[in-house]
């Protein structure tokens, strides 16, 4: 017997994305409907693959709705699942714990659909698939316990999936929702571990068993550019064979760094920045791209660049508008380039200015700088109040390479400064 199912989590239906109302000319209207046109894909997917179930492993909503316009559409849409006769198992993440949820999940479910139980683990068995799927959802947002540690045995003869919304492994200490391991997970002896919660894409276990992260379904904002879908996943003589990443967003958002060192006036930058946008298109076509464009390198046009920032940003904005109308929208640009090698080395090495260009070029001084205040930076940010319209933190010290960016940032700016001073 062969057939595939599908694996998909952190759906987060209809979220508000707020703050793109912050940006000029952003497309609202597009990505407001953004995760409910993917989730519309997964279902048309399901549906076309012919597959046997679906499991959603958490953060279906984004949270409790405030009217029943986004409970009736996954409903509309699991009935036509239903209609093709495929399954779906639904696990409640921490974004749409029972606790929670007072409107999304009182409408009447579908037939085919089994909602996992949120007060302990419990088996489903299809013994006409020869399936057994294992699972809990989130009770109450903050679950800080494993959750896995209680799942029940692997059923003898049968292929056990487990589905759990965790930090795992390396994302063990990310939030800390339901934090569990590979070596636990591993240790269970199940088939398959369909995962949810971490937004990105990632296998990290596997053949025996598959621990899998799908990511989520569609990007909401440029910490989660690249592709972004479901895994589709093969079954064979009582075996999982393989799995297959399946893209089903409908904007996509990518990052794109342009270089300019061969950029000797800046009535050049436009050349390169359209190669490489047209590179990004021809990468992820047919979607429209959120783009975040950063301008990098040594080049001589560092200082006009920097001069003039707000000037260039709008003349590139213009001519992205002009050559790619909506297929392509700015979301924000960084000048990040450098002055050239030759500025710095022409300063007198023995001067104070150049003692203090050669002590920032080492970044040593700045990383020192850095542990001095790092407790002080950290203690501010727990009392001070977060805007719940920003995806994107000012200052997220736990965001991998954050600081050494930062760090770095704030080296280009102090030695562009300097140098600038000294040619005044």
């Amino acid at each position: 017997m062969s057939f595939q199912f599908l694996h998909a989590a952190d759906i987060h239906l209809d979220s508000p994305l707020l703050n793109l109302q912050r940006y000029d000319g952003a497309p609202l209207d597009a990505f407001r409907s953004a995760t409910r046109r993917a989730f519309d894909n997964l279902v048309d997917l399901a549906i076309e693959q012919q597959v046997k179930f679906v499991i959603i492993a958490g953060d279906l909503y984004d949270g409790d709705c405030k009217d029943f316009s986004t409970p009736l559409h996954i409903r509309s849409k699991l009935a036509e699942l239903n209609q093709a006769n495929i399954r779906v198992v639904i696990c409640q993440g921490n974004h749409d714990a029972q606790s929670h949820m007072r409107k999304a999940f009182r409408l009447q479910l579908p037939d085919n659909v089994h909602l996992l139980r949120t007060d302990r683990p419990e088996t489903l068995r299809w013994d006409d698939l020869e399936i057994a799927i294992h699972g809990q959802g989130f009770a109450k947002r903050e679950v800080t316990e494993d959750l896995s540690e209680s799942y029940p045995s692997p059923v003898p003869g049968m292929i056990n999936i487990g589905v759990l919304h965790t930090s795992c492994g390396p994302y063990e200490t990310h939030q800390r929702y339901a934090p569990s391991s590979i070596s636990g997970l591993t240790a269970k002896g199940y088939d398959y571990w369909a995962l949810g919660h971490i937004h990105k894409r990632e296998r990290l276990a596997g053949p025996q068993p598959f621990i899998v992260y799908p990511g989520n379904l569609q990007g909401r904002h440029i910490r989660e550019d690249g592709p972004k879908g479901c895994e589709l996943v093969r079954i064979q003589n009582g075996t999982i064979t393989g799995t297959k990443f399946v893209p089903l967003d409908v904007i996509r958002w990518c990052r794109c760094p342009v270089e300019m060192e061969t950029c000797e006036s800046v009535d050049e930058i436009h050349e390169p920045v359209e190669a490489a946008i047209r590179a990004l298109l021809g990468e992820h076509s047919p979607l429209p791209l959120a783009i975040r464009l950063e301008l990098v390198g040594r080049s001589a046009v560092h200082r006009p660049l920097q001069r003039q920032a707000d000037h260039w940003d709008r003349q590139l904005r213009t001519m992205v508008v002009d050559l790619f109308g909506e297929q392509v929208w700015l979301e924000k640009i960084q000048f990040h380039t450098q002055p050239p090698h030759q500025a710095i080395q022409d300063v007198d090495q023995s001067s104070s200015l150049g003692q203090l260009l050669a002590s920032l070029q080492s970044h040593d001084d700045l990383e020192a700088v850095w542990e001095e205040v790092e407790s002080d930076i950290r203690a501010m940010l727990k009392i001070l109040p977060t805007d719940p319209r920003l995806v994107e933190p000012l200052l997220d010290l736990d965001q991998p390479n954050f600081v050494q960016d930062l760090l770095a940032e704030a080296k280009e700016i102090l030695v562009s400064r300097l140098l600038e001073s000294e040619s005044v």
